[in-house]
This record gives C-alpha cells, structure tokens and sequence, in this order.
C-alpha cells in the first residue's frame, strides 16, 4: 500500500508542560484509524499538527506528493455563518472555478440528502445533524485521499448518527476519527491510536479490541514491573547488606561489591518497564433519595421551545420518583431540551405552568449541555463554589480531577470543551441532589467517562431525567424511557424496542446515503436489506455486551434468524 502521510518524533508543548513527545508514525492507503485517548490528552491538537495548523515543538510531518488530506473541524467557522450552505461549500473553492463548478457542490449537497431548499438555509440556522453533513461536503468538495475528522459524532441524533457510519463504511478514502463513541469506532475502523502518558500506542484493531490489548498489555507490564521491581529490591538489600559488612569489617572488596551493585540498582531503575500513570478523575454522582412518592409530576401541558411560543409536544401525564433514571429521546429539535430548560426555569424562576408539580424538598442539579452554567470570568476555584462553600474541599475535588493547583486560578473561558465538561462534573459530584438533570452530557466526555457515568448512574439513589443520544448509556443507565414523536410523549419501558421505533420513523432512505465522492450515488434495489442487516447486528451487539443476566436470547435468537434470511436474499 501507498505511503500517505509520515510522522517523525513529534512534540507539542503548552503553558501547562509537554502535551505528547516522540510520536512517530505512517499513514498508508486503507488504513481507516480511531484516535482514542482521554480529554486534554492532545487528540484535536495532532490533528491540527498533521495538517499544518500548528507547529510541533520538535519533528516533522510529510505528506505524499500524490495525497490531498482534508480536515473535517469540530464547528463551523464563524465566517461562514451569513452564508448559505451551498455558499459555505462554494467557499472553499478557488474564486475564479465557484460559478465552472456549482454543479458539483449542488451534486455534493444532493448526494448526501439535502434538497434544493436545503441548500439556500443559512449556515447559522442549521441542526447538529446538518453542521456534520455540511463540514464534510466542505471537505469533500476536494475529493480528498485523506480525512482528518475530529469528533463528528458530537450533538448527532440516532438517524444522524447512523447516516455517519454509513458513510464512512462506504467511503473509499484512508481516515483519522476522533470519538469517544465506540459503536461508531468498531463499525468503521481496521485500526486504533490510543494517546496516552504522551505517547501513542497503535494496534491494527477496532475499538473494542484495540482497548482490549491495551488493557492486557498495561496487566503485563505490571507483572513485568513487579518481577522487575523484586530484583530491584533485592540487589539494594545485598548492596547494604555488604556496604554494613565492608564499615564493620574494613572490607574494601566487601565495599567496593556494595558500590557496584548500587550502580546495577540504578541500570535496573533506568531500563524498569513503564506503568501508565492512568486516568487522573473518576466520575461519581452522589444523590439523596427523597421519601416520597413523586418528586415531579407533570399533567396536561405544553413544552414550547421558548416562554411565549408555541408548543414543539404535549404531555399527557407522567410522573418521576427516586429510583427512576428516565431517558429522554426522539430527533433533534422535537423538544427534549426545552422540556429540561422548562423543568428548570421552574426550579429558577417563578413557576408558571400549572400541570407541573415539584416536590418542595427536591434539591436540583442541571447539566447543560451549552455549559453556561461555568461562568466564563469566574477562575476554576470560584467557579465551583455555587457547588461546594468550603475552598478546601473544592481545591481537593479540583486536584483529584486532574487540574493541579497552579490552574486554580485559571480563567473558565480557557479551557477546553472536554475540560469545561469535566469542571461542571466535578461540580455535580462536590454537591448531593434528590434530581438529576442531564442535557447531552456526554458530548465531551471521553470513552472511560461514558463508562463511569453509566456505572455512577446505575447507583445514583435519586431521580434522573437524561437527554442522551449515546446507545450505551441509555441502554446500561435508564430504565424507564420517554419517547417524543408527532408532538406527543409516550412512556416506553424497553431501549431496544425504543430505538427500534427510531429506526422505524426515521426511515433511514437511500436519499440521505452516504457520498462516496463528489458524484451522486446511485439508489440500490439491495439497500434497504442492507440497512435492516446493520439495523438488527447493531442490536445483537448491544444486547450481547450487557451482562448476562440483563441479556434477551429470545430476542437474540429471533435476530440471528432474521440476519441469516437478510444473507441469504443478498
């Protein structure tokens, strides 16, 4: 396979220390790679390296003559805001060949699902789901060989979602993806680079099985380093042993043995096997159960998106207790937002909709997922103190979460989103609510946060209302489910029969199917088989991932058929 792209020994340093140091690798044609690794680990700034926004410390980065590389960024620049989305893919062409070549982004913008009035919509105005198609078109305007595609997974609802892994399944280019959703990695990748303790770690496996062999590997070495360490421990106890016996005896040969085996327990230090220094924050929420029968209630009433405005969904009647963790779905833009900002505008201001009740003695927390809860002058210190009054026991919760004490009095407004996230969930963990409320939290926490939400979750002993479109944590946190479709709310108690019905109301048509290149893809008689077998092994996986005694083998057995049947027709 060709060479794409080589890097040598890179380095990139910040204010804060050296960010990574000696990462050498090479990209070739096929390789399709998930970039893993914790928050602030330098993920975003690699990218950025390999594709000359910045400038590493130290090293270089080649790319072939014959490679095009094109990076797919996090957000829409603000300069392309005013303009339309057929305007913004326009945009990165030369001048003089946007009017030669419009036909080719209206083909671009066809290809993956927009329609002819789609393409005069306002680059401002547009969804999540939008934004992610729109800076790939933006991208692919090139016909790159090279992706570089940085955490577009993000603020994507399940149709959009699935609309991704479909187009990088089918892309024939090479590509970098940066996510923390492992679902999307193990569809789409043949490889990973996991980036940590400043280094990278690469394995020709998919997520799952790339973490998997890290992990075993982190288990060796600690075997190594404690066999390792016996040794060392050993040679240091001979070397005093005959240091006391060479001064109590007058012993230069005695003496002299001591010196050289000190020296051989300074060799042993030196070549001793690395551990990893691990994860510097482990999420916990902490909640108070209340005794009563409901801590909300909500009876006959509309959910507007604003005070004033029409209702985007009525609610029926339902009601929330400790115990119950409710996940809120539906697509993005049906209200399941504006149903939080309106629990907690009754909790902040004066309460205006009669239809919904509050116990008088729930405490709240809100996670919002636009993170304005952090007020952006406030230092990292006093940004937690509507959390926890005692300075102490914030500077502690601060420094356990991996922000040392010398960024203690470092602006809000500096850090980054995944670091921002995280100082909202050390907030949520200094203090103990009867309910809690959580807009997309996991928007910027990496896997392992994801992970340890889910488990924290499971254990959370008051109320939760989550607004998730992550598969997993829904599945493994929730059990009980509010489905918001045709401006209605209706009560489910399955995951799978829930996204089942997604899938079933999205419809997922071959219109929105992924563009291979810039020409339009051609409709299949087989794609609509071929959607329904990703469909049913995505829900076997997740099924089969659960613990044994949460698993459903009937259902298990009714998909395995299904698939076979699927098989046999294509």
């Amino acid at each position: 396979m060709s060479t794409l792209l080589t890097a040598q020994s890179l380095r990139v340093d910040t204010a804060f220390g050296t960010l990574f140091d000696s990462l050498s690798f090479t990209l070739k044609k096929g390789d399709r790679i998930g970039l893993l690794g914790d928050n602030g680990c330098g993920k975003s700034t690699l990218l950025k390296v390999l594709d000359g926004t910045d400038s590493p410390a130290a090293g270089t980065v080649a790319l072939a003559g014959h490679c095009l590389m094109a990076r797919v960024e996090q957000h829409l620049p603000d300069a392309i805001f005013p303009l339309t989305m057929l305007d913004a893919v326009l945009a990165q062409l030369p001048s003089t060949e946007r009017d030669s070549l419009r036909w080719k982004a209206e083909t671009l913008l066809a290809s993956m699902g927009f329609t002819p009035q789609d393409m005069l919509l306002q680059s401002s105005t547009l969804s999540g789901g939008q934004h992610t198609r729109l800076l790939l078109a933006r991208a692919l305007i090139h016909e790159p060989d090279l992706l570089l595609l940085d955490e577009p997974s993000n603020h994507l609802d399940l149709p959009t979602m699935l609309w991704l892994e479909y187009f990088l399944q089918n892309w024939s280019g090479s590509f970098v993806l940066v996510s923390h959703d492992r679902q999307l990695l193990d569809a789409v990748t043949n490889g990973s680079w996991i980036l940590r303790d400043k280094t990278l770690h690469y394995f020709a496996l998919p997520c799952t099985a790339a973490r998997q062999a890290l992990d075993a590997k982190d288990e060796s070495d600690a075997q190594r380093h404690k066999a390792e360490q016996k040794e060392i421990d050993r040679v240091t106890a001979s070397a005093k042993r005959l240091a006391t016996w060479g001064k109590v005896y007058d012993n230069e040969d005695l003496a002299r043995k001591a010196k050289q085996m000190e020296k051989q327990v300074e060799r042993l230090k030196e070549s001793q096997t690395a551990l990893t220094a691990g994860s510097p924050w482990t999420l916990t929420l902490r909640g108070d159960a209340l005794r009563a029968d409901r801590l909300l209630e909500m009876e006959n009433i509309g959910v507007p998106p604003a005070p004033g405005l029409p209702p985007l969904f009525n609610i029926e009647t339902t009601r929330l207790k400790s115990g119950d963790r409710v996940a809120i779905v539906g697509r993005n833009g049906c209200g399941k937002s504006s149903l939080m900002k309106l629990i907690w505008r009754h909790f902040t201001d004066e309460p205006a909709e009669s239809g919904l009740k509050i116990h008088p003695r729930v405490s709240p927390g809100y996670y919002d997922q636009t993170l304005h809860q952090l007020t952006d002058n406030a230092t990292l210190l006093d940004a937690l103190e509507p959390f926890a009054p005692d300075p102490q026991n914030r500077k502690m919760a601060l420094i356990s979460a991996g922000f040392p004490w010398s960024r203690h009095g470092q602006k809000v407004s500096t850090l980054s989103g995944g670091e921002r996230s995280r100082l909202l969930f050390v907030g949520l963990t200094l203090a103990r609510y009867s309910l809690l409320m959580l807009d997309e939290p996991t928007n910027h926490l990496d896997m392992e946060g994801k992970e340890a939400l889910a488990q924290t979750l499971q254990q959370f002993e008051g109320g939760v209302l989550l607004v998730s479109h992550d598969r997993q944590l829904i599945s493994q946190s929730c059990n009980r489910f509010w489905l918001i479709e045709e401006e209605k709310l209706s009560e489910w108690h399955d995951a799978e029969a829930v996204f089942e019905r997604l899938r079933e109301s999205a419809g997922l048509v071959t219109s929105t199917a992924p563009a291979i290149t810039a020409s339009a893809v051609q409709s299949s008689p087989y794609d609509d088989l071929l959607e329904r077998l990703v469909a049913l092994e995505t829900l076997l996986e997740d099924d089969l991932a659960r613990k044994p005694k949460h698993q459903k083998p009937q259902l298990q057995a009714q998909w395995r058929k299904e698939i076979k049947e699927i098989e046999a027709q294509l």
